[in-house]
């Protein structure tokens, strides 16, 4: 890893793959990411298992739905992204999920659909839209992206970044409350990320385009060569990510 050769490769790799979908495979042995304690997927099916209609926001390929064993007799996602769309309804379509492309003003359901909203990482949450389409008595229930996830890395490529960090939970709650929902849980946990090697983290900024935005490696090959050089002198990279669970109650 030592020579411009080695570096080079790495990038040039990690900028051509394929980002599309919501999958890390391709990152394993060169990254890793501690996940919450509380677990996300087995939390999701349980209410899954429960619930009678149900929606998932920001489905991205559908990859965590699908990996749900028990779907409500209905079950929708959305999805706005092109590319995650057409994966989305590759994946979702035999498990019997309508897969919609949520652009607009409001989501495209009538008032009191849905006893359940979920969502894995939104890209924002429509508070009011999710209040609207939940029945009385339903729930909207998510793991979101908290305050400076991977700050790390986002001051490596464009230096200190001013605060106050959006995502914030206790913001979420706020935004939840003046929706009309009742917060029954908010969790908040800080976890180890760690790059092994300067691709890694081409391919995940490429993927988790709010880290740094706009995000390319030709742009930004001077501090890419200066982590590659850190990385083969001290050791893998090491950041941190934050996430925070919610569960909100829309009152019978």
């Amino acid at each position: 890893m030592g020579g411009d050769r080695a570096f080079d490769d790495m990038v040039a790799e990690a900028a051509a793959v394929s980002v599309d979908g919501w999958d890390f495979s391709w990152l394993d042995g060169r990254a890793t990411e501690e996940r919450p304690s509380w677990g996300y997927a087995r939390l999701l099916a349980e209410r899954m298992a429960r619930a009678s209609a149900a929606l998932d926001l920001d489905t991205g390929g559908g990859e965590v739905l699908a990996g749900v064993p028990l779907l409500p007799p209905l079950t929708v996602a959305t999805e706005s992204w092109p590319p995650n769309l057409a994966r989305a309804t590759e994946s979702l379509r035999p498990r019997g999920v309508a897969v919609v492309d949520a652009h607009g003003e409001r989501l495209p359901f009538a008032d009191g659909v849905f006893d359940l909203v979920t969502s894995r990482h939104p890209v924002s949450t429509w508070w009011e839209e999710i209040a609207r389409v939940l029945r009385p008595g339903g729930a909207y229930f998510s793991q979101q992206v908290g305050p400076a996830s991977a700050g790390e890395l986002t001051e490596w490529f464009l230096g200190p970044r001013p605060g106050p960090h959006a995502r914030d939970p206790e913001a979420a709650r706020a935004s939840a409350e003046a929706a009309g929902l009742r917060v029954a849980d908010l969790r908040f946990q800080r976890l180890r990320m760690v790059f092994h090697d300067v691709g890694a983290v081409v391919y995940f900024l490429r993927k988790v385009i709010w880290i740094v935005p706009g995000f390319t490696a030709e742009e930004h090959l001077t501090r890419l060569r200066a982590l590659h050089e850190r990385i083969a002198a001290d050791g893998p990279f090491v950041a941190h990510s934050t996430r925070f669970l919610i569960d909100a109650r829309k009152p019978a």
